[in-house]
């Protein structure tokens, strides 16, 4: 009985070392954006990564705002208020495109193989800056008929309150997250656009990943190499004009390699809701991909028949447009943890 009682010590004793080893192990990174460590318009397999990381590591992450410091001093941004990385970018970098927004990385996640998938935990988002800016111009937006000139508003932010001084008589409250969030697509498509959302997530635009919530990429490319960008401190769904309350954001990312998930979309997370993706160049593909995505989510997590899960989407699961402006259309449909009770 001594014997089995020290033998049951001992292994309990070496749980918790390795529990505690495990732990002390993950390390925490900081990254600001520089000509250096950005990737301007782009995911790319190929790219070099400006910082290697492990499974369980923790990443500050500082993005900019995407849009020439002349044009938001045009707009009434003091010069002093332009971010001095900002102009050293607009200097420097000379790589750009083909989209167009300034993407913080990449980073590469060792271990991280095509087929696994990048679990992104969101752990903070805060704000870099005291304004953003919404601006539209020819050509572009969900209705480049009605408006076919440029126009750019600044919009004073209130950290404090968090709150959007949109107008006189108009306030907004802040609702930050980052638009873009991405990995390498795989490597026969080369320098993939920053500017539609694909199976490689990007600018997905999607309003509800703020801070506390979770979201999966399939990896296609090895390392993943993971960027950021396309900061917004608040958006509408769909983002018709093509920009949200676009700003400079700092974030805190833990990555996590997950060799037990496979997907074929990203899919997300939240407290209460789970959230399927559709992206497509059409909307009625791009819905019907996150009907689908739901239904395989349904039948492969909580075990539904093929059957049940359809009728469970329809009455228990919300489809929203996530955003119609940057070629691939965004759709994404969310279904609460709460109604599955008593299974995990």
């Amino acid at each position: 009985m001594v014997g089995r009682c020290l033998l049951l010590f001992v292994v309990f004793v070496f749980a918790v070392s390795a529990s505690a080893q495990q732990t002390s192990s993950s390390a925490t990174y900081s990254l600001k954006p520089t000509p250096k460590t950005v990737a301007w318009g782009y995911y790319d397999a190929s790219a070099a990564p400006v910082l290697r990381v492990k499974s369980g590591d923790t990443v500050e992450i500082q993005t900019l705002l995407t849009s020439s410091p002349k044009r938001l001093e045009g707009a009434g941004v003091a010069a002093d208020q332009v971010e001095q990385s900002l102009r050293d970018i607009y200097d420097q970098v000379k790589d750009k495109g083909p989209g167009g927004h300034i993407l913080t990385g990449p980073i590469y996640i060792e271990d991280a193989q095509p087929g696994d998938v990048l679990e992104v935990r969101i752990v903070s988002v805060r704000l870099a800056i005291p304004y953003a800016y919404n601006g539209f111009g020819p050509g572009r937006g969900f209705l480049p008929e009605d408006y076919p000139y440029p126009k750019m508003k600044i919009i004073p932010l209130d950290e404090k309150r968090m709150m959007a001084r949109f107008a006189p008589g108009i306030e907004i409250p802040l609702h930050p997250f980052f638009g873009s969030m991405g990995v390498a697509p795989p490597e026969t498509t080369g320098k993939f656009s920053s500017n539609p959302p694909w199976i490689h997530a990007g600018n997905l635009d999607n309003k509800d990943l703020v801070a506390g919530t979770t979201l999966y990429i399939p990896v296609h490319a090895a390392g993943a190499l993971f960027e950021v960008g396309d900061g917004h401190a608040g958006q509408g769904n769909g983002e018709v004009d093509i920009t949200a309350m676009e700003t400079s954001l700092i974030g805190t990312f833990q990555f996590v390699v997950r060799k037990d998930m496979h997907l074929r979309w990203p899919r997300a997370e939240t407290p209460t809701q789970i959230i399927t993706m559709g992206l497509h160049e059409d909307l009625n593909e791009a819905t019907k991909l996150a009907v689908r995505e739901m239904i395989g989510f349904l039948m492969t997590e909580k075990h539904l028949s093929r059957d049940d899960a359809y009728m469970l989407s329809s009455v228990a699961a919300d489809l929203s447009i996530t955003e119609l402006v940057d070629g691939n259309k965004g759709v994404h449909m969310a279904i609460p943890k709460a109604i599955f009770v008593g299974t995990k």
